[in-house]
């Protein structure tokens, strides 16, 4: 193998899966999506390059982990966590894209008009497009939806619904 590949293969990988982790992490709070979705499909995919050349130069000590049971097991985890998402996805249809059901039902809830999630909430929809005018958004219409009304705020799909959380308390 090259030497620079050498050199540079570990820390590579390290670097990349850091970025992979925090910007994983961010997707997952819906914090940053416009710029960490594009950064972490991305580099993950470049993430591949060093990972195979970080096997490659320590192959010899990976043989002796392919024959602990340690291994085997981490890897019937892995592979039965990704399943907990594979699984309700093809056996549901679409779902919510193999994300967790209440994933699939707030994407759903954001859906609704003003008018809709003011009788979820027990108030009238003038007293909820009141709240959320004073929390930062422009309602313009009872019948608006909840995305629509982020999405003109320049507002996250999370921060909606903790402007809408907020008025239940």
């Amino acid at each position: 193998m090259n030497p620079a590949l050498q050199r540079y293969a570990t820390p590579l990988t390290t670097g990349l899966f850091l970025v992979s982790l925090i910007s994983g992490i961010a997707l997952f709070f819906h914090l940053g999506s416009a710029f960490f979705h594009g950064m972490h499909e991305w580099l993950s995919m470049v993430l591949i390059v060093p990972f195979v050349l970080h096997l490659w130069r320590n192959w010899n000590a990976m043989k002796n982990y392919f024959r602990k049971p340690a291994f085997a097991i981490s890897m019937g985890v892995s592979l039965l966590a990704a399943l907990a998402f594979v699984v309700p996805a093809v056996l549901g249809g679409e779902g919510g894209g193999g994300r967790p059901p209440v994933f699939a039902l707030s994407q759903k809830v954001m859906q609704a008009s003003v008018s809709e999630m003011a009788a979820v909430l027990d108030m009238e929809p003038a007293t909820l497009s009141a709240q959320l005018s004073s929390a930062g958004y422009s309602v313009s219409s009872p019948d608006q939806s909840l995305n629509e009304i982020a999405e003109t705020a320049g507002k996250s799909f999370m921060d909606m619904a903790g402007a809408l959380i907020a008025q239940t308390h």
